[in-house]
């Protein structure tokens, strides 16, 4: 478990705490920033948030999630920096799979997640037994594989515009799809996943082949026109309703 050092000072803002923090674990810093309710008067759910590829924790669609469900659901909204990604700037991601392989990566960010997760559920503020992780495309790279490590420590999970191949065959990030032939079928908690038609990076097939594979008897997958990293009002309204269902 690593140690929580919490950066600068809470911004106030509508009832909503933001503030940004620190986790120093034997493997390294992990920076991450929360969103919660300023005043709630039992311990609140937690949604674990993994950005998108070339994103970062306070990347715009992290911030409009957080802010929701810290102000309308009151939930705590947890993002973190992925690796070669804001705050962990340093080698391209595709350099670091080379140099430490793709699975070293991953685990390596699977632990982050879990660092992450150790701190918060052990706040007086959060309720332990009702913690959800969303992320999609690289959001979903590495969390797919944390849900399924995690097990029933998480309540349901929405992952997403990911699959086993990219479009165009074979490229650096194939490893991908034999994680996710490994992980996939240990992921037992309810799963919500995103499907964008137009797709220009992963296709359909092969989107629903990973879905396919999910070891969740509670499963759904939802499909939105549009391209890769388009997500309209509708999926998000529909994230927090799955999230909702099951965190109550």
């Amino acid at each position: 478990m690593g140690t929580l050092e919490w950066v600068g000072e809470a911004l106030n803002e509508g009832q909503i705490v933001e503030r940004e923090f620190v986790i120093e674990t034997e493997a390294g810093a992990i920076p991450g920033i929360v969103w919660m309710p300023e005043e709630a008067e039992e311990p609140v759910p937690l949604v674990l948030f993994g950005h998108g590829g070339s994103g970062h924790k306070r990347v715009s669609r992290a911030v409009m999630l957080g802010r929701r469900l810290a102000g309308v659901s009151q939930y705590a909204m947890v993002a973190i920096d992925g690796p070669a990604h804001g705050g962990r700037q340093g080698p391209r991601l595709e350099d670091l799979y080379a140099e430490k392989g793709f699975d070293s990566i991953i685990d390596g960010m699977v632990g982050d997640w879990t660092a992450t997760l150790d701190c918060f559920a052990g706040m007086d503020a959060i309720d332990e037994n009702r913690v959800g992780y969303a992320g999609f495309s690289m959001g979903c790279r590495f969390g797919l594989p944390f849900v399924a490590a995690e097990g029933d420590r998480l309540r349901c999970a929405a992952l997403g515009k990911n699959a086993l191949q990219r479009r165009g065959g074979a490229d650096a990030n194939d490893a991908l799809g034999d994680r996710f032939r490994r992980d996939a079928p240990n992921v037992n908690v309810p799963v919500f996943f995103h499907l964008q038609w137009d797709d220009e990076l992963f296709a359909r097939e092969s989107q629903c082949d990973l879905f396919d594979l999910i070891g969740s008897a509670d499963k759904r997958m939802v499909c939105y026109t549009g391209p890769h990293g388009r997500s309209s009002p509708e999926a998000v309204d529909d994230w927090c309703r799955f999230l909702k269902r099951y965190l109550g």
